[in-house]
C-alpha cells in the first residue's frame, strides 16, 4: 500500500471504491446506491458516510448526493486500479469472472505496494511482448 492507503481499513477502501465506481457511471451517488452495491444495510452505510465525511474523504451535498474529495478520490482510484488489474489478470488466467472479482477484492487489500507494483510491471511487460 502507499502512504495514502496504508492506515485505512478494508471497509473504508471498499466504501470509497464503491463511491468511485458508482460515480464513474455518471449518476448521482446516494447512500442507498452504496448500500445496494455493497449489499450493506442502510444504517451501516449511513454511519460509514458520517465517518468518511468526518475524515475528509467525502462531502454530502444538500440533496444528499455523495462526492469524493480529492483525497478520497485519490485513495479510491488507487484501490480501483488494484482491483481492476488483479481481477482482469485472474480472468485472463482462466478464473471465472464472479470468482475473480471476489478474489480480487480480497487480494487488493492484503497485497503490499511492492508486490502490487511487481505484479503490475510483470503484466505490463507480458502484454507488451504479446502485442
Amino acid at each position: 500500500m502507499t502512504a495514502v492507503t496504508d492506515k485505512l481499513t478494508e471497509s473504508v477502501e471498499d466504501y470509497l471504491e464503491a463511491i468511485f465506481v458508482l460515480g464513474k457511471k455518471g449518476a448521482t451517488v446516494r447512500s442507498v446506491d452504496i448500500a445496494n452495491a455493497l449489499e450493506y444495510s442502510k444504517p451501516s452505510v449511513s454511519v460509514a458516510m458520517k465517518n468518511l465525511r468526518a475524515a475528509g474523504y467525502i462531502t454530502v451535498e444538500e440533496g444528499g448526493s455523495i462526492v469524493l474529495t480529492a483525497t478520497g478520490e485519490n485513495i479510491a482510484q488507487h484501490v480501483y486500479e488494484r482491483h481492476k488489474l488483479i481481477s482482469e489478470w485472474l480472468i485472463y488466467l482462466g478464473v471465472d469472472q464472479k470468482t475473480a472479482l471476489r478474489d480480487a477484492c480480497k487480494m487488493e487489500h492484503g497485497l503490499s505496494e511492492d508486490s502490487y507494483l511487481a505484479l503490475k510491471r510483470h503484466i505490463e511487460e507480458y502484454t507488451r511482448e504479446m502485442d
